[in-house]
């Protein structure tokens, strides 16, 4: 596992079978565009909806069940714990279950909003899944950029989400992207979890 305070990974730790399960029962629900911020596609008019292509790409369903989180929740609290961050998180956002398919991607974006919801939550920690097999796609790698200094940054390949299974648990604040898959089609699960506004 690497300690860093960027990201903290567990590698191959949801079975295939676990993984399928999951791809199939997010493919039995209502597929949508995938889109930034609080507007629904519907609600986007054209021509921000087109640059907001240039931004995302990518098609989701909105999914949950604890069948799924129980294989997810223990991670979370170890990274939490090991990596040092001692969040204070106290609810589950619904599951994004996302479909990358060929020249399809998500540039450069942190989870968190500034903003405070009705209820004073804010997203603080995110989670991306890995569900497909790594022969199944080419591209689609998830990246992050990782500050070294408060004015030096470099962009860091997460090259350990990889294999099917895989779980990257990392602060929402960090800004990440999803790089255009070039061949074959891409699964993940993602999962925000939400507490307290920030002190």
């Amino acid at each position: 596992m690497l300690t860093t305070w960027t990201y903290r990974y567990f590698q191959s730790v949801i079975p295939p079978h676990i993984c399928q399960d999951i791809i199939n029962y997010g493919l039995s629900n209502k597929i949508i565009i995938g889109s930034t911020g609080e507007k629904s596609v519907d609600e986007i008019p054209k021509d921000e909806f087109i640059n907001l292509q240039k931004h995302r790409n990518s098609n989701i369903a909105w999914i949950n069940g604890e069948w799924i989180y129980r294989w997810i929740r223990p991670h979370v609290i170890k990274a939490n714990e090991e990596a040092g961050w001692s969040y204070d998180i106290n609810e589950v956002e619904n599951f994004q279950f996302t479909i990358y398919k060929q020249n399809q991607f998500y540039d450069w974006h942190p989870d968190y909003h500034p903003r405070d919801d009705s209820q004073n939550r804010v997203r603080k920690i995110s989670l991306t899944v890995s569900l497909s097999d790594p022969k199944d796609y080419e591209g689609g790698e998830l990246e992050f950029i990782v500050e070294d200094t408060p004015k030096k940054r470099h962009s860091l390949v997460c090259k350990e989400i990889s294999p099917r299974g895989s779980i990257v648990v990392f602060p929402s604040f960090v800004i990440h992207k999803v790089n255009p898959v070039t061949k074959g089609t891409r699964y993940s699960l993602v999962i925000w979890h939400r507490g307290p506004k920030w002190k």
